[in-house]
């Protein structure tokens, strides 16, 4: 299997380019964020792929004597038309009561299918212990399973998950900071001290000096007004301000088990010789000094020139131009059908040696 390369930058020469973003696109405003609900209820009404287990009892029968209705301590139902399930969802920031959710039911037990099954009334809490939303619904499973007598079965997808549009409505919200205090706070998905000065700057520059200041690597705040509608301007304003952000640093990503390689556009190498059984890999870097003509008034340029030699056993050798890249070698060995294994352990001994410039992520 050859190695299979993805490249961040194509070519060094576009390495240093890159593109302005909105701060909505790379930021979030702090504690305006969702909220995971979950409950536990039961699914009625299944054509007899439901479980007969003792929890299963027990909610049944809890469930019952809610309504009134007490059964003995030794009866046992046959229930096989019920299941229980965890029910899950994901509340968004300022959804208000009498709103609805969609809710994933998903089986507990040995339920061999929910579908044509209905979820009755279930309580979704939050991580307080409060009820924040109600569920209740017909499911839709797009799984399905048979099985015949001699034990042979077929399923498709998954028939123990369902989810239910706008199965649950909202009885309460949850507070969030943005209508409070005299500041907004932007935390950058990928935390980096340039690109939160950056941030700042750009804010600063619309608004005016002092108006944002970035806190740390990740985070920047922001002066913003009490009034709850001109705050919300205010950040419909700011959230569309162009920034760019600051490059990544160098990275060499490597998947092991597909042999995946990402090479970070600014990942070099130094000078160095790798022996790897039979194969050979060979960087070398020469200086050059350019003298312009005394008369040109031009200035004396030192450049490198760096070459890369592989070779195996047959003794097939690539040589490169100037300009060492970690995907110039990788291309190189790619070139000899060597295996994932031999790019990884390359990759690692250059790594130990001081070669790589760049930080080696092995995932």
């Amino acid at each position: 299997m050859k190695v299979r390369i993805i490249l961040l930058c194509a070519l060094t020469l576009f390495s240093s380019i890159s593109f302005a973003q909105r701060i909505k696109d790379i930021a979030n405003v702090q504690g305006v964020r969702d909220n995971q609900l979950i409950g536990y209820g039961l699914v009625v009404g299944l054509p007899g792929t439901g479980e007969k287990t003792r929890y299963t009892e027990q909610t049944f029968k809890t469930m019952l004597k809610n309504f009134g209705i007490n059964l003995p301590d030794n009866f046992r139902p046959k229930i096989k038309n019920v299941a229980v399930v965890a029910v899950h969802a994901n509340m968004p920031p300022f959804i208000k009561p009498g709103q609805t959710l969609d809710v994933t039911v998903s089986s507990l037990g040995e339920a061999k299918s929910l579908r044509g099954g209905t979820l009755i009334q279930t309580f979704l809490k939050g991580v307080d212990g409060n009820v924040y939303a109600i569920a209740q619904g017909s499911m839709v499973v797009s799984g399905f399973s048979a099985e015949g007598l001699d034990g042979s079965k077929v399923i498709q997808n998954t028939p123990t998950v369902g989810r239910i549009p706008n199965g649950a409505i909202v009885e309460r919200t949850v507070a969030t900071p943005f209508s409070t205090g005299d500041h907004l706070t932007f935390n950058l998905r990928r935390a980096d001290f340039s690109t939160a000065k950056r941030l700042a700057d750009a804010i600063n520059g619309l608004l005016g000096p002092g108006m944002a200041r970035a806190l740390d690597a990740a985070s920047v705040q922001v002066s913003a007004p009490r009034d709850v509608s001109q705050r919300v301007s205010f950040l419909a304003t700011l959230e569309n301000i162009n920034v760019e952000p600051a490059s990544e640093s160098a990275k060499v990503i490597v998947n092991s088990r597909t042999g995946t390689i990402v090479v970070g556009a600014d990942v070099r190498l130094l000078p160095a010789a790798v022996t790897h059984g039979g194969l050979t890999v060979t960087i070398a870097e020469a200086t050059q000094v350019s003298q312009p003509n005394p008369l040109a008034g031009g200035e004396t340029v030192v450049t490198s020139n760096s070459t890369i030699d592989v070779s195996e056993e047959d003794n097939r050798m690539f040589l490169f131009n100037p300009g060492t890249t970690l995907d110039e070698l990788v291309r190189a060995v790619n070139l000899v059908g060597a295996a994932p294994s031999d790019v990884l352990a390359i990759l690692e001994a250059l790594k130990v040696a001081g070669a790589l410039h760049g930080e080696l992520i092995i995932i």
